[in-house]
């Protein structure tokens, strides 16, 4: 793997579509593939395949196309999913919940080491077969097991003073659902997750698609 020059956010955002797509065709059995293929099943043309893949040295071969379990374990290294990264989950509410409960950490090279939350509710019960612990116990644990990324999913008001605590404690990325921006920090990894933006992307697409209509119905 060869990375001599920064690599474009627009091609890294790319990378987990591969390699959702790749896993995909190996569970089915597929062996090899080639970009005109694997283009029609992604919708995106075989020159921004062969361009993307070409920022870190290029996998295929002309007239043989490339191995799909050589591309995607490839594709893992690139995303640092071979490193087994640990992660905690702060927040154990409804978008915590569905987040745990829909998200298969192990397949995705991932470790889910433990869940916290302040709710007494909520401390001590069962979820995806970790009890909840009370957010009053994360320094110790995180000194204990050393996990490296925090998936926060706190109220937006709470989350920059969690945010801060944790990285007080060593933890180095984070992935947030709080609804509200958490600023790049230095040596920091952030990743905002925000639900509503693609709903309105959804709704940029509907109406799209209906000025489309109206046009050609006005021919």
């Amino acid at each position: 793997m060869k990375m001599e020059k920064k690599v474009s956010v627009s091609v890294i955002n790319r990378l987990p579509r591969y390699y959702r797509y790749l896993t995909d065709l190996l569970a089915a059995g597929v062996e090899r593939i080639s970009s005109k293929e694997l283009s029609e099943k992604m919708q995106v043309t075989a020159s921004q395949i062969r361009q993307d893949l070409n920022c870190f040295g290029g996998f295929g071969q002309q007239g043989y196309g490339y191995n799909v379990k050589s591309l995607r374990s490839e594709i893992a290294k690139i995303l640092g999913l071979d490193q087994g990264y640990t992660a905690v989950l702060v927040g154990a509410g409804n978008m915590g919940r569905t987040f745990a409960t829909n998200t298969k950490f192990e397949s995705r090279g991932f470790r889910l080491a433990g869940i916290f939350d302040s709710d007494p509710k909520k401390i001590g019960t069962e979820l995806v077969g970790h009890t909840i612990r009370d957010y009053k116990e994360i320094a110790a644990f995180i000194r204990d097991e050393k996990p490296e990324m925090a998936i926060l999913t706190v109220p937006k008001d709470a989350m920059h003073a969690v945010a801060e605590e944790l990285i007080s404690y060593g933890i180095r990325a984070f992935l947030n659902f709080s609804y509200t921006e958490l600023s790049d920090i230095e040596n920091i990894a952030v990743e905002n997750v925000h639900l509503s933006d693609s709903l309105m992307r959804l709704s940029y697409k509907l109406l799209e698609h209906d000025r489309s209509r109206k046009a050609k119905e006005e021919e």
